[in-house]
């Protein structure tokens, strides 16, 4: 029998409420909201250990600040290869852009699978990091989001305002 995976976890403040980051030893795992409807609590076995998560918790800090668009952070989410196939794509959606799940599932080569992309968005675990709210109706409305839709509001317009290099949200 072999001992128990070491996970570990941290929160972080931002400004779209606390964020709970997960790890293991091959990567981040999961960023979990502090609310909305797919909030968790830490396994009771997992340890919470700050500088285990210094490389990904930095890296969302600078995300949040406006200096970081693209991560660039060991990853282990756990998923089926569809969804591991959807979650990659994700990380390809330039920053400030936005994308439907008709071109996702044509991007990935299953353009009949609109509504399997649609699912694996929805489990995607790593959100922000891997950029699902970056993933809009084909009509330009936006659609549901782990986080609310008031967080996935928040992030786009925030990412647009950075990318044409309004800091300040004075432009």
């Amino acid at each position: 029998m072999s001992a128990p995976e070491a996970i570990w976890y941290d929160e972080l403040p931002t400004p779209i409420g606390q964020l709970r980051l997960v790890a293991d030893a091959q990567g981040l795992r999961e960023v979990w909201f502090d609310s909305g409807r797919h909030r968790k609590e830490p396994d009771p076995r997992w340890w919470r250990d700050a500088g285990r998560l210094a490389f990904a918790r930095g890296q969302l800090e600078e995300y949040f600040a406006g200096t970081r668009q693209v991560f660039d952070l060991p990853l282990h989410p756990l998923g089926t290869p569809f969804q591991l196939a959807v979650w990659q794509e994700l990380a390809r959606i330039p920053y400030g852009a936005t994308t439907s799940y008709g071109e996702m599932a044509r991007r990935i080569g299953q353009p009949q699978a609109m509504r399997a992309v649609g699912a694996a968005n929805g489990r995607n675990p790593l959100p922000i990091v891997l950029p699902c709210h970056r993933v809009i109706g084909a009509d330009g409305s936006l659609t549901g989001f782990g986080g609310g839709l008031p967080t996935k509001r928040y992030l786009l317009a925030m990412e647009q305002r950075v990318a044409r290099g309004d800091l300040f949200g004075m432009a």
